[in-house]
């Protein structure tokens, strides 16, 4: 028997114009999928009907994958792929496996052969990149730093000497309740002449970024508040 195929399928990054972001063939895919790996049902139907599912959704399988996960819950999320049934994995906001838990079925839909396909959207971490002015061809994404105030003061300063010295850009996140603290410390811990740029709501009408040196952005009064952002530190 033939096995199924993964879909790695793109979602939005918090607007419901999906027009502006999604590629209009995530409808022929989404039409053809009854199984679905997602974080919250609730969201991924939502998505799912904005992007032209035809079918009802009481008609489709889910299975949920998220941060609380155990491995023991998620063998047999591949059983159906083995017996021909293609599966469509969708990440909460933007593309799976970047910044999200779904690499995890990746490697498990490797192990057991069956093809996987990635499909083109939106990834806030790449486009915070492309908009921010800094380097693009050396950079790591390190997702949160430390929440402690004094391990997270020293883990900017560490990001700091390694732009200087390796020239290498650095992406980070945030909780949105953190955004403005987080900031704070950024712009205390850091050397006055490296860049920094903050990406907010990408991609959304009320999308906004902010670029300039440390030492310009001190002089400045900045909020963000509790809104997605993403962080990237260069030269």
């Amino acid at each position: 028997m033939q096995k199924g195929k993964l879909y790695l399928i793109p979602n939005t990054l918090g607007s419901d114009d999906l027009g502006r972001v999604i590629p209009p063939y995530i409808k022929e895919v989404i039409n053809t999928i009854d199984h679905y790996i997602v974080e919250n049902i609730q969201t991924a139907a939502k998505f799912l009907k904005l992007a032209g599912i035809n079918k009802p959704l009481r008609e489709l399988t889910f299975y949920v994958l998220n941060s609380k996960s155990k491995e023991s819950d998620i063998t047999t999320y591949l059983d159906a792929t083995d017996e021909g049934n293609d599966t469509g994995l969708i990440s909460e906001a933007g593309l799976p496996c970047i910044a999200d838990p779904g690499s995890v079925i990746v490697k498990m839909a490797h192990q057991k052969g069956i093809q996987v396909v990635p499909l083109s959207g939106p990834s806030s971490i790449l486009l915070a990149l492309m908009a921010s002015g800094v380097s693009g061809q050396n950079f790591a994404f390190i997702g949160y730093l430390p929440i402690d105030k004094n391990a997270r003061a020293k883990k900017i300063k560490g990001l700091g000497s390694k732009i200087k010295q390796e020239g290498q850009t650095q992406i980070f996140i945030e909780a949105p309740h953190r955004n403005d603290k987080l900031l704070a410390d950024i712009l205390s811990n850091s050397p006055g002449d490296i860049i920094l740029s903050i990406s907010k709501n990408l991609t959304m009408e009320t999308e906004e970024i902010i670029t300039g040196t440390i030492e310009e952005l001190r002089s400045k009064n900045i909020t963000l508040g509790k809104e997605p952002v993403i962080f990237v530190m260069g030269k």
